[in-house]
Parts: structure tokens; sequence; C-alpha cells
């Protein structure tokens, strides 16, 4: 995957005292991908309650969302976005460390 191929947003959509609901949307402005597995690090003690278009794990800090059997495959110029409830305590900052497929990736 060339660098630059796979843009990324992450966005809070809602916030509240201990929980919140974000999105994440992938674009591919490279070849055709078939398959995909995204992973990011919270800074804090975050932790994935509820997920939708993908398969998630979560370990301490780290999570890992592969893609669903609907949605593995994202053609040239094409999205996906998944979305997640998660609780916190304390603050909520944005998560670091994004890769996808492997291969780093800052959140635009």
């Amino acid at each position: 995957m060339p660098n630059g191929a796979v843009q990324l947003s992450y966005a809070v959509g809602n916030q509240w005292q201990d929980g919140f609901v974000a999105s994440v949307t992938i674009t591919n402005n490279g070849p055709a991908i078939n398959g995909w597995k995204l992973t990011w690090t919270f800074p804090g003690n975050q932790q994935v309650t509820n997920l939708w278009n993908g398969d998630a794990t979560q370990s301490g800090k780290a999570v890992s969302v592969a893609n669903a059997s609907y949605n593995g495959s994202i053609p040239t110029g094409g999205t996906v976005t998944l979305g997640f409830q998660a609780s916190y305590s304390g603050t909520n900052a944005n998560p670091g460390n994004f890769t996808f497929n492997g291969v780093a990736i800052a959140p635009k």
C-alpha cells in the first residue's frame, strides 16, 4: 500500500461524563483493498464497549478492528466507516498510533 493511499479520520460524535461515541472513516485513494485491519492505541483508560462495521478486540490500551464479512473490500475511491461506543474516566484524549494493514497512518 503506497504511503498516502489511505486516509483516516477520527471523530467523537457525542461525549458524556463517563462515555462517548466515535467514528473512524477510512478512505481508499489507492488500488482496491481486499481485507483490512485497523489498530490504534488509546492514551487513557478508554474501553470499547460496542463497535459496529468491524470485529474488534481490545487488550489494555490497544484496539484492533478487522473488517466485517460485508465490508472487507474497499474499491479505489471508496470509504468504510466504523463506529463505537466506549467508556472512560478522567480525560478522553484522541487515540494515536493508528495503523492500517500494518502501515502507520495519521488521522486527517
